[in-house]
């Protein structure tokens, strides 16, 4: 449907409205975290397009009320779809819903609830109690998709875990010697800068810093400044490596075990680089992987790309703490026992305890092959 024209637009069902709506809030992703993705679509009886919006940037008004501007004195007895409930509380903008209520609006269509605990259904009972005839379902799988990072940073109190990896054919990481440049292309590559752009955070281990002293930044620059994370028990991370040179340029924290000398943590620290203490694994070969989620919420991040390598990715898969997979498969053969595979860890025992992915997406990327899809729980 083209929208990009002055000729009215009439929708051919309610589910098509809804998709719009969709579409619009898509829009929203790396601007509005930690608020969530909202699209907002206003019709009158015959489905004709009156008004539309999403939420475009965090701080700035919502949804519903950039399609209440655009609609203007129309919306009064129109249908509004929305991916998600309305908001009843004072945040950084007045309560949506009151907006709803005042613009006369008849019946509102609801994608999904807002899973925050603070909200507990609050503005559909306002939209019911003022009288508005309330809907809640349309499309109601992909809206709780669209705002999983949200639904995740305010029930589970971390950040939604993108895990991200290029692997050979025969699922290698790197060859045997440890050489992993480059096993994707250049289109693969660049999608993942893309994805870097809207992330609050990416982390790798202190192998993977050693190994390829990454800047961990997108190129071009994305729509968010990430805070990059080593995972370092012993503070290894090098004084001349990129990521301290540019921790004044770019935030830089480095996840530290109780028992790396004071010394190296003093000279990270007047480099700029922010230094965090936190607990190793049972078997103290790594990090307990939940505390570290648990410090980031509480910064509010909400999206963290974990870049590697093996043994961190295996860590997060092991505590079930991977809600996204970001795969690039290049059409290439590395072979050998001792070639590195992209998840270490214990790994499942029994093909029954396998994680699988919902609906998977796969894209061609001149010749490698792109697979992304939300973990299913």
């Amino acid at each position: 449907m083209d929208f990009s024209t002055s000729a009215a637009v009439v929708f051919p069902d309610a589910q098509a409205v809804m998709r719009r709506a969709l579409e619009l809030a898509r829009r929203g992703l790396g601007r509005v975290e930690p608020n969530p993705c909202v699209g907002a679509v206003l019709v009158d009886d015959r489905l004709t397009l009156l008004g539309e919006g999403y939420h475009e940037l965090y701080g700035g008004p919502h949804a519903e009320v950039m399609a209440l501007r655009q609609a203007g004195s129309a919306a009064a007895g129109s249908t509004l779809f929305v991916t998600l409930e309305p908001c009843a509380h004072h945040g950084k903008t007045p309560p949506c819903a009151d907006a709803v209520i005042a613009a006369g609006i008849r019946r509102v269509v609801i994608a999904t609830h807002d899973p925050a605990p603070h909200t507990g259904g609050s503005g559909i009972a306002k939209l019911k109690a003022a009288g508005i005839n309330v809907e809640v379902g349309l499309c109601g799988d992909e809206a709780a998709r669209l705002i999983a990072p949200f639904t995740t940073l305010f029930t589970q109190g971390r950040p939604y875990v993108h895990a991200k990896w290029a692997m050979t054919l025969d699922g290698k990481l790197a060859t045997r010697t440890g050489s992993s440049k480059w096993i994707s292309n250049a289109r693969s590559r660049e999608i993942v800068h893309q994805l870097r752009g809207r992330m609050d955070a990416i982390l790798v281990g202190i192998g993977t810093a050693l190994a390829d002293d990454p800047l961990l930044t997108p190129r071009p620059a994305g729509l968010r400044s990430a805070l990059r994370i080593v995972l370092d028990p012993n503070a290894r991370l090098p004084l001349d490596s990129q990521l301290v040179w540019t921790a004044g340029e770019c935030p830089v924290l480095v996840v530290v075990s109780d028992v790396a000398e004071d010394e190296r943590l003093d000279a990270l620290r007047n480099q700029g680089v922010e230094v965090l203490v936190s607990a190793t694994s049972a078997d103290g070969a790594g990090f307990e992987i939940a505390p570290i989620l648990q410090a980031l919420g509480q910064r509010r991040l909400t999206n963290l790309l974990v870049e590697g390598g093996s043994r961190v990715l295996g860590a997060f898969q092991d505590e079930g703490l991977i809600d996204e997979v970001h795969c690039f498969i290049a059409p290439k053969l590395v072979g050998g026992q001792n070639a590195i595979s992209p998840i270490g860890g214990r790994g499942a025992a029994e093909m029954p305890e396998l994680t699988s992915l919902i609906e998977p997406a796969i894209q061609v990327l001149d010749g490698d092959v792109y697979v992304r899809g939300m973990i299913r729980r």
